[in-house]
Parts: C-alpha cells; sequence; structure tokens
C-alpha cells in the first residue's frame, strides 16, 4: 500500500518528500501530529535494512526532523519503528511514527 501512495497511485497527504522519503499524514493518527515517514526504496522492515541502507536510514531520521521544527514539536516528539507483527508493524513497508502535540506517555505498549 505504501508503495501506492509513494507512486501517487493512491491519493494521501504527503507532507514532505526527497529522492528517498515520502512523508504523509496518518489516516488513524494516535496524536494531534502523526506522520508517516516512508522510505522510497522497498524494504519490509528495519530488519531487512544492510549497510547500503545506511544513508537511507539517516534521510528518513532528518526528515523526522524538519518535520518536528515544521509543525513546531518544540516540547518533544517521538520516532517509532515497529519491527514486525508482534511489535506491531501492520504494513510490510520500512516506515517510522513521528508522534507529538501532547504528552506521550512511557511505556508506550
Amino acid at each position: 500500500m505504501f508503495c501506492l501512495i509513494v507512486s501517487k497511485e493512491i491519493k494521501s497527504d504527503i507532507v514532505f518528500e526527497n529522492e528517498h522519503v515520502s512523508a504523509f499524514k496518518d489516516i488513524n493518527p494516535q496524536a494531534p501530529v502523526h506522520i508517516l515517514i516512508v522510505s522510497k526504496k522497498h524494504l519490509k522492515s528495519l530488519a531487512e535494512t544492510g549497510p547500503e541502507d545506511v544513508p537511507l536510514l539517516g534521510e528518513m531520521q532528518r526528515a523526522a526532523v524538519e518535520l518536528a521544527a515544521r509543525y513546531k514539536l518544540d516540547d518533544g516528539f517521538r520516532l517509532v519503528v515497529n519491527n514486525g507483527r508482534e511489535a506491531g508493524q501492520s504494513v510490510d513497508h520500512l516506515h517510522y511514527h513521528l508522534l507529538g502535540g501532547r504528552r506521550l506517555k512511557w511505556p508506550p505498549g
């Protein structure tokens, strides 16, 4: 599904995009700001990445920082990656959740 969003075959509220990363608002937000940061390279999960993907992972984290600044998450934000079904991953495509805009509790799960 994320591949179809990245290729713009499925409409989404895209809020950030560069050569390697696309970011869009989650359709089921868990916080006032809930953005999915998606790798344009199809990787099923974080565990599927290799040494060649280190620059891509850095791009994804930089996108999170830029989006946090844009959405004025000065008091804090959370960046989450779920890896596998037991961790809550429901879409087999590497993505991060950027969450903020309210006090986030710990532990999360």
